[in-house]
């Protein structure tokens, strides 16, 4: 009986604790690449953080896993991260579906453009490596990403270096898209690629001509009195994935401006709640299934 209550208290605790949020370093044995950044990390206020110097995965998972996983990449002009409305703060609503739900601490730029993509693509590797542990389906875990962040999940999308980093769909929140000057969004653009960069890097990161038949199927949503990322970023992105017949579909809000995430302060979150909800449950098509 006693060998029964110690087997009986492992398991619910086993169960209690895979509820956790638990945070797990993105490069354990150090990162690959360098963006300069030393020192330690600054909190600043309303959440955000800058000077990432140990990026991370946070990952939530639901009580009744579908398979599915979303990873979340917080926005913040490549110079800070939202991690409270544009991260962890959404992770309740996920799960509750039985989305699996990582938030993305990545490392910012600082002149070296490559860094933020190279976090993004490490995160969907330990996903994927982490499936079967985690009660994924490999070949259902998602990008998500606003503002910066969106630019970043959607430069997954198209500029993935490999079937094992490529995301099965993405989920775009008022994102910058282009890197092109009175199209893009100014402080994301220096952030990235600098004052004087060259055309072809400038046309790298002008996601919208990145797009091809195999970009991931797409949800994308922006106010259309967004002063901050010109509406054109994302209407154009779906304009792309149209015209390489990507499944895509855009929702543009009357108003509500730039940046509110998860706030219920934006007049239409019930609105994109709910459609987002539906189109993760039944507006996604995959091709490989477990």
């Amino acid at each position: 009986m006693k060998k029964i209550l110690v087997l009986s208290f492992l398991f619910i605790t086993t169960m209690l604790s895979a509820q956790k949020p638990v945070e797990l370093p993105l490069w354990p044995d150090g990162a690959p690449n360098t963006n300069g950044l030393t020192g330690n990390q600054e909190d600043l206020e309303g959440g955000r953080v800058a000077n990432v110097v140990s990026p991370s995965i946070t990952v939530y998972r639901p009580e009744k896993p579908n398979g599915m996983a979303i990873i979340m990449c917080p926005g913040g002009g490549y110079a800070r991260l939202a991690m409270n409305h544009e991260g962890h703060g959404m992770a309740a609503w996920f799960t509750t579906q039985g989305i699996t739900y990582i938030v993305l601490k990545y490392r910012m730029p600082n002149g070296y453009y490559e860094v933020p993509l190279s976090d993004a693509e490490q995160a969907i590797r330990m996903v994927r490596s982490h499936a079967a542990e985690w009660s994924i389906n490999p070949h259902r875990i998602g990008i998500m990403g606003a503002s910066a962040g969106g630019h970043l999940a959607a430069s997954l999308a198209t500029l993935y270096s490999s079937d094992a980093t490529r995301p099965d769909f993405q989920v775009l929140f008022y994102p910058v898209i282009s890197m092109l000057n009175g199209v893009t969004h100014g402080g994301s653009r220096k952030n990235l690629i600098g004052d004087n960069p060259s055309a072809e890097l400038e046309q790298k990161y002008s996601l919208e001509r990145q797009v091809s038949p195999r970009s991931p199927q797409a949800f994308i949503m922006l106010s259309a009195d967004d002063g901050a990322v010109p509406p054109i970023n994302g209407i154009g992105y779906f304009l792309a994935l149209r015209e390489q017949k990507v499944p895509a579909t855009l929702h543009v809000y009357p108003t509500g401006g730039h940046g509110w995430g998860f706030r219920d302060s934006f007049t239409y979150k019930q609105q994109w709640t709910g459609e987002l909800e539906k189109w993760l449950r039944d507006g996604l098509t995959f091709t490989d299934k477990q």
